[in-house]
């Protein structure tokens, strides 16, 4: 796989061609719209990279929805294709008031 794929410039890219694959679970999050999860990728930045994931690399997004809202996306990339796996809003129990540092357990 082709680690240069994990790169914000190309994820905004491919949002922008529509080159997008929403997962059922991506699409069932509650109060996550469609839109939010584009904005925050739009403004965002990758925080966590998952070069192992199967079936496709991933990587953990923190960005703004369109209310200013952080949000943290993980999609996986494919060779012609983002793939929206989940979207969520950080829990300030499992991440550091920088939402972009994982707590220590």
């Amino acid at each position: 796989m082709n680690e240069d794929l994990l790169n914000i410039d190309i994820i905004k890219e491919y949002i922008a061609k529509r080159k997008i694959d929403w997962t059922k679970h991506c699409l069932n999050r509650r109060n996550i719209q469609i839109s939010d999860v584009k904005t925050a990728v739009n403004n965002g930045r990758i925080i966590e990279y998952y070069y192992n994931d199967y079936p496709y690399q991933s990587c953990l997004i923190l960005g703004y929805n369109i209310n200013n809202k952080i949000l943290h996306i993980v999609c996986g990339m494919s060779e012609d294709i983002v793939h929206m796996i989940t979207a969520y809003y950080p829990d300030t129990k499992k991440w550091e008031d920088d939402m972009k540092t994982r707590r220590k357990e």
